[in-house]
């Protein structure tokens, strides 16, 4: 007779789901990241983007872009 245990498998259950949660939340912090900066980007003026050697049609583009995209 086979000797199942339930609470290996539940365990296993739930540290993947806890893994997968911590996923989820890193996803998150990147895409608040990329808003963030692109907003700060967004806001520079030409001066200290001269500066930084960035064109305003760079930063347009940079800041059009979706969070989610890198």
């Amino acid at each position: 007779m086979a000797n199942i245990s339930l609470h290996d498998t539940s365990q296993a259950t739930l540290a993947g789901a806890v893994a997968a949660f911590a996923a989820v939340g890193e996803v998150v912090a990147t895409w608040r990241r990329r808003a963030r900066e692109r907003r700060e980007l967004a806001n520079l003026d030409h001066r200290t983007l001269r500066d930084l050697g960035i064109s305003p049609t760079d930063v347009q583009f940079e800041a059009d872009k979706p969070f989610w995209r890198g």
